[in-house]
């Protein structure tokens, strides 16, 4: 009987980070994102003279949010949110643990509580919407509550410019990517 070759590192790490049956190449497209985001944050997070310890956060939030809102439209990842057993509430307390705006908050200058609040109801509060939407209305309601929210945190929050990015991929992540589930036909 022989058994199944050992997994590389790679694997492992592909089955604790994105999904155990997705392909190299949607991992790798995720991964590849995630560290152009958190690279691009980063250098932003520079130029805005934030301290090292902001800079090291802003990366590590990017890279997550960058690489998530990738990972979470693979097939095989949309399969392990959506699998049979998952409901609203498993749902709902994915984006209720992204609290990614009060960290950035404690650390990044000229991100306050107010802003943190702000962002952080909107996002949870469009999630609880979409996801008490008829199935049948989630995508539209995603979306429409995607690109409000976007634009009331571009142009009503005072988020520092360096942060810009911040709001628009959150939502992207967490109502587009998470919250719908992959289309089948």
């Amino acid at each position: 009987m022989s058994r199944p070759a050992p997994a590389g590192l790679l694997d492992r790490v592909n089955a604790l980070l994105v999904a155990p049956d997705a392909g190299r190449g949607e991992a790798l497209s995720a991964y590849v994102t995630a560290c152009a985001g958190a690279a691009f944050a980063a250098w932003l997070a520079v130029a805005a003279g934030y301290p090292w310890a902001a800079v090291a956060l802003v990366a590590v939030i990017a890279f997550d949010l960058f690489g998530g809102a990738v990972a979470n439209v693979i097939p095989a990842v949309s399969r392990r949110f959506h699998r049979p057993g998952r409901t609203r509430r498993h749902h709902a307390a994915f984006v209720a643990v992204h609290v990614h705006p009060f960290l950035i908050a404690l650390a990044v200058p000229g991100f306050g509580w107010g802003q943190a609040a702000a962002v952080y109801a909107m996002t949870l509060a469009a999630a609880l919407a979409v996801l008490a939407a008829p199935a049948h209305l989630r995508r539209p309601v995603a979306f429409a509550l995607t690109v409000l929210a976007c634009a009331v945190c571009v142009t009503v929050l005072a988020i520092p410019a360096a942060l810009a990015w911040f709001a628009p991929i959150l939502l992207t992540k967490l109502l587009l990517a998470h919250l719908l589930p992959e289309r089948t036909g």
